[in-house]
């Protein structure tokens, strides 16, 4: 049997075939993987109560924790709640924002709101007042009967208020060739609903410095 050896040329093709079925087949096993992320720094978990690496001169998580949970506090220890007959009921009045950070100002008494729902036992009593729309039509829809009702649809049983629970963010901010200061004061009070009296307040006071600004949202 006569076998002939292959050229340089068909070698030369024999290997360029090899080479490009090799490239095919990573092609589809890489693919085949799913999305491919790109090389970087990977997103790292921060508890809300701690600085992270990311941060600036302005309001932000650990700020927002320590403010709440010493207003929380503070509230619970005043006559007012810790040795009341009956449950006061207490509605949020929005908080006011006069600082230059255009941020969640409700976050703060929302999260009054929680801790004291959680912590008080049952020592206050919350009303829903910025869902007053919907509990209003659901009124009405029980009073034209297209609705059941457990009780007489025409009897006023929404609570009143005893306390208004409000605040204020007030900043002072300097910007200097060096870097940028930013002084915020947290503010709190509870005020009686039937006289206007400021039973309670409270206040925190954080100052931070920075080199140069961060955005907020």
């Amino acid at each position: 049997m006569n076998t002939r050896k292959p050229t340089a040329a068909q070698r030369l093709l024999l290997a360029a075939s090899l080479l490009s079925a090799l490239v095919l087949i990573s092609a589809c096993s890489s693919t085949s993987k799913g999305v491919q992320y790109p090389s970087g720094v990977p997103v790292v978990e921060v508890n809300p109560d701690e600085r992270g690496s990311v941060a600036g001169t302005g309001i932000e998580s650990q700020d927002l924790v320590a403010v709440t949970d010493k207003m929380a506090r503070s509230i619970l220890g005043i006559p007012q709640i810790a040795n009341a007959v009956t449950q006061p009921v207490i509605v949020l009045d929005p908080v006011v924002n006069d600082t230059r950070f255009a941020i969640q100002k409700d976050m703060f008494l929302d999260r009054i709101r929680i801790s004291l729902n959680q912590k008080a036992a049952g020592k206050v009593t919350f009303l829903a007042r910025d869902r007053m729309a919907a509990l209003q039509r659901e009124q009405q829809l029980k009073q034209t009967g297209q609705v059941t009702a457990s009780a007489d649809p025409n009897t006023v049983e929404f609570k009143g208020a005893d306390y208004f629970l409000t605040g204020k963010l007030s900043s002072l901010s300097t910007r200097t060739s060096q870097g940028l200061s930013d002084y915020v004061m947290y503010s709190f009070q509870l005020i009686n609903a039937r006289t206007s009296a400021i039973v309670w307040e409270d206040m925190a006071e954080i100052k931070k410095q920075g080199l140069e600004d961060a955005a907020y949202r």
